[in-house]
């Protein structure tokens, strides 16, 4: 007895007794390469073509499982066309993310960290600048900045702060090293520690794709992902 199948992955093939003929989105066993949707179906109506010139005359195949054939190989080229306009679309998209991103080139934004950005007025003074925010009140707050390698340079007291983010800033114009400025919240309320987020101050240099992702590379060094970022100045 002959038949025809469509598998789930868009393959079909036409048994007999003696023989199998088969096709499908995948390379096949003689090496030829994926074939179109087009393809496809054309090879499709010829295998069914070749099932009822060669079907058992006492046992033909009766009109429902023609059908349900006729159905499973127009389900496959659909989904495969769906595929194909997903793909198009997901790339559409990455070039707008990617030209909108262009507009963050030059901005001062905010991401997770505790390195302060720094800035020199026209005076030559040098601010340095972070941002934290606190998840409840504290009766004392206070901010130490230090170098990379953990040597403290000075101690801000912000003293009562409320629940919320806050800034920092430090004269840092009498800082001569090289090393990146960092700074830790100490905040007590009482007895107890309140443990702050902090942020870093930073600005864009350029914008690019990593895997179909947003990627932003700043000044001062390091690349994040657009939902990194918290803010945008």
């Amino acid at each position: 007895m002959s038949s025809i199948s469509v598998d789930a992955s868009g393959n079909y093939s036409y048994n007999t007794n003696s023989s199998t003929a088969s096709t499908g989105s995948s390379t096949s066993a003689n090496g030829l390469e994926q074939s179109s949707p087009a393809d496809q179906q054309d090879r499709f109506l010829k295998l069914l073509v070749a099932q009822m010139t060669h079907q058992d005359p006492m046992n033909p195949v009766d009109n429902a499982q023609m059908t349900s054939q006729i159905a499973q190989i127009n389900t496959v080229t659909g989904i495969q066309q769906l595929n194909s306009t997903m793909q198009t679309m997901a790339s559409q998209f990455s070039s707008m993310q990617l030209m909108q991103g262009g507009s963050l080139i030059g901005r001062e934004v905010l991401t997770s960290g505790n390195t302060l950005g720094t800035s020199t007025d026209a005076a030559g003074k040098v601010t340095a600048t972070g941002t934290f925010d606190l998840p409840s009140n504290a009766a004392d707050v206070q901010v130490q900045i230090s170098t990379a390698s953990g040597q403290l340079l000075a101690t801000v007291p912000m003293g009562t702060q409320s629940a919320g983010r806050h800034d920092v800033s430090w004269d840092a114009s009498s800082y001569k090293g090289k090393e990146a400025l960092k700074y830790t919240v100490v905040a007590k309320n009482g007895s107890s520690s309140v443990t702050p987020t902090t942020y870093s101050h930073d600005k864009v240099s350029s914008v690019g794709s990593n895997n179909g992702a947003l990627a932003i590379t700043l000044k001062n060094g390091g690349t994040v992902s657009y939902d990194k970022i918290v803010s945008v100045y």
